[in-house]
């Protein structure tokens, strides 16, 4: 990484705390306990993000069979894993104070756990082989594996589970939302966490690339 984009980055992250802890106004029922909703919220935002580049290089794979997509497939999925991974940790943190439990099975939380546990097999399915019809097969899976994100975003909305509706309406027919300096954080957090994913991808896609390129030649010697 440049000094410009680590410095970016360091920014980013200063302003993203300082937004979440110090700038945002306190929540009056869970008081400060309700500021890890935008490290929560802006970790789901970045996995998204990276379940997506998975997506969508899975697609340009198919297509072109070009090793750089494959491994910013891989890549991406990885990154997307980690942040997914926080987004559970920091949501059973905030469930037991508030909720009583660390973990109930109601749709949001179900169906994010699923979107994790069909990643991980999506990371094991590349690690087994890396012929060409195995990273054939592991990109439909990724494909796949992102059509079940909208569940995960409407389940709150449509099966009415525990989570609150942040932006729209609640079960009632209230309308939700929350005030402009949280609004403010949320989006310094949420920009400083796509900035750490875009320069986590790009530094795992050069190892994989790397990687791959000295397999290549490994096998062109040894033949």
């Amino acid at each position: 990484m440049r000094r410009l984009e680590v410095g970016a980055l360091v920014v980013a992250l200063f302003l993203a705390w300082y937004g979440s802890f110090l700038y945002a106004p306190t929540e009056r029922i869970m008081g400060h306990l309700q500021r890890i909703f935008y490290v929560h919220l802006s970790l789901w935002g970045a996995a998204l993000l990276a379940f997506f580049v998975t997506f969508g290089a899975g697609i340009q794979y198919l297509r072109a069979r070009e090793a750089y997509w494959d491994e910013l497939a891989g890549a991406s999925a990885e990154i997307g894993v980690l942040f997914n991974g926080l987004v559970l940790l920091t949501g059973a943190v905030w469930a037991k104070p508030t909720w009583g439990v660390w973990w109930t099975w109601e749709p949001q939380l179900t169906s994010t756990l699923l979107t994790q546990l069909v990643y991980l097999g999506y990371l094991v399915l590349r690690a087994v082989s890396e012929a060409d019809r195995a990273r054939r097969f592991a990109a439909v899976v990724g494909i796949l594996a992102f059509l079940n994100l909208p569940l995960v975003f409407l389940s709150v909305r449509l099966l009415r589970g525990v989570h609150p509706v942040v932006f729209g309406q609640d079960p009632a027919g209230r309308p939700t939302g929350l005030e402009p300096a949280m609004v403010h954080a949320l989006a310094m957090t949420l920009f400083a966490f796509v900035l750490l994913y875009s320069a986590l991808v790009r530094l795992r896609l050069r190892v994989g690339l790397l990687d791959g390129a000295a397999r290549r030649l490994r096998i062109e010697l040894s033949g």
